[in-house]
């Protein structure tokens, strides 16, 4: 076994080994990460996983374009940024054409403004209601600018005098004309249920109930964002509630618990997570909405090598 590959089953084996909270690369091993960076070819994964701006600053540089070619080298098909509406019309543009170049298809972006602390489409207000959709339809232009084909929503805050029956027939409302916004350009809007203990007081937290939604909704513009690490806090049993949820699931996003870093450095099994989504079918992108473990180059090699570890099915 060469040299290169001693490496490369070293960090496999570390970071199956690895259990809450710790490090999937021992510090033993983490100066050796540096002979992967000899490596030309891109590293052909099962799926589409999806970094952020600033996951490999220290490695690509601040400026978004070297960020875009850096992910494409190391093999990564898509990228997804929740700030790309509020980006310059010129910055949107020359992110869409880098993507275009090098192949990688644009994921999710927030699409309205959350409203984190008090209700808006829960309570059925008729202006809230309008300025969600104002903002849907902004987003379609930015959707259409960057090539994206989804675009996340959050429909906001409980309202804590309103029984909660009143409040889910209310979203659906709101979501079906959003859907109708939506539809004629090939756009799908994703839920996002997040959990309690990060988002208190927030509507939409569970799967079975974004499921609900969906079902009620009935576009093909409006399913599910399940994010693994907030159905993992929140729920817990991951892969039958996306097995019971499967048929509206439009889009994933990944963290490990505890800490929202990458794979490999909490409790989730993500090898198995992959393998079974791989193995349903899945086609689409799942974003990389989590922190770097560990500082600097290093901690950005290891995000990287976490993806290979967990893709290796």
């Amino acid at each position: 076994m060469d040299r290169r590959n001693f490496v490369k089953q070293n960090l496999k084996i570390s970071a199956l080994a690895g259990i809450g909270g710790l490090s999937v690369y021992p510090k033993t091993i983490m100066s050796d990460i540096n002979i992967l960076r000899e490596e030309k070819e891109p590293h052909q994964f099962n799926l589409n996983y999806a970094p952020h701006l600033g996951m490999f600053q220290n490695l690509a540089g601040k400026d978004v374009i070297d960020q875009l070619n850096f992910m494409a080298d190391q093999g990564f098909t898509a990228f997804e940024d929740n700030g790309m509406k509020d980006r310059p019309i010129e910055v949107q543009e020359k992110m869409a054409a880098t993507m275009q170049k090098r192949n990688i298809e644009m994921g999710v972006f927030v699409a309205h403004k959350i409203y984190w602390t008090s209700p808006n489409l829960t309570n059925g207000d008729k202006a809230l209601r309008e300025e969600f959709l104002k903002e849907i339809k902004e987003s379609v232009e930015v959707a259409k600018r960057v090539n994206a084909k989804w675009m996340t929503v959050v429909p906001g805050y409980i309202n804590v005098r309103q029984h909660m029956q009143y409040q889910t027939a209310n979203v659906i409302e709101s979501l079906k004309f959003a859907a109708d916004i939506l539809e004629p350009h090939d756009i799908t809007m994703v839920l996002e249920p997040l959990n309690f203990r990060d988002h208190p007081g927030l509507f939409l937290s569970e799967s079975p109930q974004a499921y609900q939604i969906c079902k009620a909704v009935a576009s093909p513009s409006c399913k599910i964002l399940f994010d693994v690490y907030h159905q993992q806090i929140q729920e817990g049993n991951l892969l039958p509630n996306i097995e019971a949820c499967w048929d509206e699931i439009g889009y994933f996003q990944v963290g490990d618990n505890p800490g929202r870093n990458e794979p490999t450095t909490g409790e989730i099994n993500y090898n198995n997570v992959f393998k079974y989504i791989h193995q349903k079918g899945y086609k689409g992108i799942i974003g990389m909405e989590h922190g770097n473990s560990g500082e600097g180059e290093q901690g950005e090699l290891a995000v990287i090598e976490a993806y290979k570890v967990s893709d290796d099915f």
